[in-house]
């Protein structure tokens, strides 16, 4: 989502576009990270975005990674953002198909939970974590709670993700490809790059 942020910077900056009533909800959380850790994705989302807008304290919601009882703080967050009902939900896909931590084999109606990470997303994600490991856990929102969104945009860039892309857009809707998921969803924007989009066997010039 990196450069969907600088965009919406951007407006913000020379637009005006305001983000005062907005409250965001982090889609995952790397387990095992210190609260403090520059990688962990609450404070991401706070570098790149919610600390250049006008968004206020508070505003960005996610499960505490630091919490003694995971189970029970994967119940309490499952519950927050069900009651939140969210508007649009901002998506990405991994190259193995995976939306949020939710890898393939999660059952589509998985709820918010404490997932093992694939050995390709711990790879992907290795840029992310230079001169140390990628952490083999995360809370993830289970594909149910992602689709409980009104609005879905998913955003893919580079020829490596165009495999997916495809399952997840013209291949059955299975859990081998937990994006597939996206097809039963009444409301969907899919925004690709000609690279991403070159799989596809439907897509346009």
């Amino acid at each position: 989502m990196e450069a969907v942020f600088v965009e919406l910077v951007r407006r913000h900056q020379e637009q005006g576009l305001s983000f005062a009533c907005v409250q965001a909800y982090l889609l995952d959380e790397y387990l095992d990270l210190d609260h403090d850790d520059r990688s962990a994705y609450c404070n991401v989302v706070h570098r790149l975005l919610a600390g250049r807008v006008d968004m206020g304290p508070g505003a960005i919601h996610g499960p505490n990674p630091q919490a003694l009882d995971v189970t029970a703080e994967c119940a309490r967050y499952e519950r927050q953002v069900r009651e939140a009902s969210i508007g649009l939900q901002l998506l990405g896909i991994g190259a193995n198909g995976h939306i949020a931590f939710n890898e393939p084999g999660s059952p589509l109606d998985s709820a918010t939970r404490v997932v093992e990470l694939s050995e390709q997303t711990r790879v992907d994600n290795a840029r992310f974590f230079p001169g140390r490991s990628v952490p083999s856990r995360a809370i993830t929102q289970g594909i149910s709670t992602i689709g409980a969104a009104a609005r879905l945009v998913l955003v893919a860039c580079g020829e490596h993700k165009a495999r997916a892309v495809a399952r997840a857009l013209e291949g059955p809707v299975t859990a081998e490809i937990p994006a597939s998921a996206l097809q039963r969803h009444p409301k969907v924007t899919v925004v690709l790059d000609r690279w991403a989009s070159s799989g596809l066997a439907h897509s346009s010039p």
